[in-house]
């Protein structure tokens, strides 16, 4: 294991991570997690937080159901309540950084009745940059075209959101989140519910951020396809249980100690890391 990954000492008990003491806030990292606990109705979902983003690699969140990975997207960007800790993005808080930063929700969080266009959904994410209450110009037009080309989604430009597969309508958010043009991407579960060729669609754009020096944090359930799709895992279980490059952390012993008892699982992920040449 390289000295930059920061795993479950054996010492632990499982389900507990070391704890971390990165520096406090790195201009170096996209994003800086220190001590950070979330609680719903005074009971814990995240506990004791530390984690530095490493600049310019793809990034899985990964964990059971329950164990916070959705939440700690939603913290990070003060979309829930933290009860303590920092966060920084390179190295200053969220609101003076907004613009260097991308988020793409969960899909089933979204209104997709709402009576607007793929085109128009992918301008939305031009605000800051337009500015409230102030027309969008032909320029920023030209920007979300572009955006929704590079998902495949540029002959939908003028169909109604509601109109579209599941598939497309993550392809739009993903589109509006690039539009943004942003250094750091935190992306809620954009494979959940998708067709084949919009995974292959959101894999390209991931790997095209990466080629241009980008970070992109990705919730992800499917730990199958984690070796293939990523550089970093981020393992979590209300608390960080391991991260670091994907061929030091992503081993059975830590994957057992994130997910407990759901061996048969396991056991099918094991198979294909062997197969593969993976790390056991």
């Amino acid at each position: 294991m390289s000295a930059d990954s920061k795993a479950a000492a054996s010492t632990e008990p499982a389900g507990v991570s070391p704890q971390v003491e990165p520096d406090e806030h790195p201009r170096s990292s996209p994003m800086s997690i220190h001590d950070m606990t979330v609680a719903y109705h005074r009971r814990p979902v995240l506990w004791d937080i530390d984690y530095n983003t490493p600049p310019g690699n793809l990034i899985a969140i990964v964990g059971p159901n329950g164990a916070g990975k959705s939440t700690l997207i939603k913290a990070v960007l003060n979309l829930v309540p933290t009860v303590s800790g920092q966060v920084s993005f390179f190295g200053e808080p969220y609101k003076k950084q907004r613009r260097r930063v991308g988020y793409v929700p969960q899909r089933s969080s979204v209104d997709w009745d709402f009576p607007v266009n793929a085109l128009e959904v992918v301008t939305m994410g031009l605000y800051r940059s337009i500015g409230w209450f102030r027309p969008v110009t032909k320029k920023h037009r030209q920007a979300g075209m572009a955006a929704l080309d590079r998902v495949g989604m540029a002959d939908y430009a003028k169909r109604q959101i509601s109109q579209l597969s599941g598939g497309q309508q993550q392809r739009v958010f993903l589109a509006r989140a690039l539009a943004q043009e942003a250094d750091l991407y935190l992306m809620d579960e954009p494979f959940a519910g998708v067709d084949a060729a919009t995974e292959r669609a959101i894999v390209a754009v991931l790997r095209e951020l990466k080629d241009a020096g980008r970070t992109a944090m990705v919730v992800h359930h499917d730990l199958q396809t984690v070796q293939e799709y990523f550089d970093e895992v981020v393992l979590l279980n209300m608390r960080l249980i391991a991260s670091g490059p994907v061929g030091d952390v992503f081993t059975e012993e830590n994957l057992r100690a994130t997910y407990g008892g759901k061996l048969a699982l396991l056991d099918r992920v094991g198979h294909r890391m062997t197969l593969s040449g993976g790390r056991q």
